[in-house]
């Protein structure tokens, strides 16, 4: 009997030795060397644990059949650009005259998301919770031919009943409403059985973005989600930003509740909200949504203002880190000014690098971010940062206690805005499928600009001195919640 609990031990230790040694191979491959480092360090330590880890959420990419309905669906809203340039009528709102300032910006994003810049548009900021419900039931009120909805936490309460209640009008008069929500995202929340069950009464067509499979071709890693906000009406209106469609304390016990912020947009950039509902559609139910399976969705698109809007979608489907690119090249283009407001700030080293390196040249950057937050290992990965930062000459504001500032946006200068769905960490850039408006126009940013001081008024400044003074215990959290971001 000792024998063979030696002869096991000894296997155990020999099979644990070679594990690490394999997946040096492995790991490395198409990974950035920290999130390498990072997995390679979890093995070496922990074999076993680490590699049923790594085999679990090792991967940050789709599955290969989500990949290929990806670039499925690029090339053909590629082919659709294309023959829109085509009709005189569209031709001035595909390609509408472009600042030099903006070619560069306008370039990258159409060659990472297939989306070019488009002319003709009009766009309110919503900053305020329940009025953005309110506005929403309000379109849908007036919608003749569709309405497409998507989130990532998707909850019928009493807050949100708005919006079911208008979905409903509109499906009962013809108009054909179509719902995604994410599976992780909504399943969480207790109203989530009913909220499926009464959308699927009301006739109202509704499908789970990335379902959790963990057996099969089909296998994505759980924590790999839809994180888009999209609402679409007739292809005329839309509505993205960082709000979901759910109360505004997420049914939580404590004291917290969330402040965001919303773009309500009309014109031609519709259609680009309306190309990423429909590539997820798509990636669910394998139903192109075109002219021929779908006729209520072509409308021919008409300009509705004059502001330049581009819409990029990102994700793990993609090949590049779409929105980590766009960023960076904003922020190192940044003159004079530079606001970035976000819950979740873990960035990467280029991002940090952008950041820093614009203080340091003179730009007056600020970073708003909150006092409190609902995730442990975020909010202190986040902290971690403040030091480098304020040495740098970042301005850092936590957003005060009770609210959790959830705004995901970025101010450049006086003629740049973005606004999406998008967190500054390394989840959102490499996994979690995104969504971004861009709005290259000074009228935008004046309103954005108004947003951050009212953020401002309520928020207080970090002292570097008070910071270095935090307690010891409060440093190692952060320190080694730090090392976990990097296990992408």
């Amino acid at each position: 009997m000792i024998t063979n609990w030696t002869t096991i031990t000894t296997i155990v230790a020999i099979v644990g030795w070679i594990i690490p040694f394999v997946l040096l191979f492995i790991v490395p491959a198409n990974r950035k060397p920290s999130s390498a480092t990072a997995w390679l360090l979890l093995v070496f330590l922990l074999p076993y644990l680490g590699v049923l880890l790594f085999l679990l959420l090792g991967s940050p990419k789709l599955s290969r059949r989500r990949r290929t309905e990806q670039h499925t669906m690029d090339g053909l809203i590629s082919k659709a650009v294309a023959e829109a340039r085509k009709r005189p009528e569209q031709a001035s709102l595909l390609d509408p005259p472009i600042a030099p300032r903006y070619e560069p910006f306008v370039k990258l994003n159409t060659n990472l998301g297939d989306l070019p810049a488009l002319g003709g548009n009009a766009v309110e900021l919503l900053p305020d919770y329940p009025r953005v419900f309110e506005r929403i039931a309000r379109d849908i009120d007036g919608a003749q031919r569709y309405v497409h909805v998507e989130y990532f936490a998707l909850s019928r309460d009493e807050e949100t009943e708005a919006v079911f209640a208008a979905m409903e009008r509109a499906q009962q008069r013809g108009v054909k409403v179509r719902v995604l929500m994410d599976h992780l995202g909504s399943r969480k929340y207790p109203n989530f059985k009913t909220t499926c069950e009464r959308l699927s009464a009301a006739g109202i067509e509704n499908h789970l973005l990335l379902p959790l499979h963990f057996l099969g071709s089909s296998y994505t890693r759980p924590d790999l989600r839809n994180h888009r906000k999209i609402v679409v009406i007739d292809g005329k209106i839309g509505f993205t930003g960082s709000q979901n469609l759910i109360k505004r304390n997420y049914f939580r016990k404590d004291t917290i509740y969330y402040n965001e912020l919303v773009a309500r947009v009309s014109g031609p950039v519709v259609a680009e909200l309306e190309a990423a509902f429909a590539t997820d559609w798509y990636s669910e139910t394998g139903e192109l949504l075109d002219s021929r399976t779908a006729p209520e969705t072509t409308l021919e698109v008409s300009p509705a203002g004059d502001v330049l809007c581009q819409v990029l979608p990102s994700g793990s489907g993609f090949e590049n880190d779409n929105n980590l690119k766009l960023f960076t090249s904003l922020i190192h283009a940044a003159r004079h000014t530079l606001v970035i407001t976000n819950p979740y700030f873990v960035p990467d080293d280029a991002l940090m690098t952008a950041i820093t390196s614009a203080a340091q040249r003179g730009v007056d950057v600020s970073l708003l971010n909150s006092e409190v937050s609902d995730q442990f290992l975020v909010s202190h990965a986040e902290r971690s940062y403040y030091e480098g930062l304020l040495k740098a000459g970042v301005k850092v504001y936590q957003y005060n206690a009770p609210i959790l500032l959830h705004s995901k946006h970025i101010s450049i200068d006086d003629d740049i805005a973005v606004i999406g769905s998008s967190n500054l960490d390394i989840r959102s850039f490499q996994l979690n499928l995104e969504v971004t408006l861009i709005c290259y126009d000074p009228q935008v940013v004046v309103s954005l600009r108004q947003i951050e001081a009212d953020y401002l008024c309520k928020s207080k400044p970090v002292n570097l001195d008070q910071w270095e003074t935090r307690p010891v215990n409060e440093k190692f959290f952060e320190n080694i919640s730090r090392l976990t971001a990097a296990l992408q």
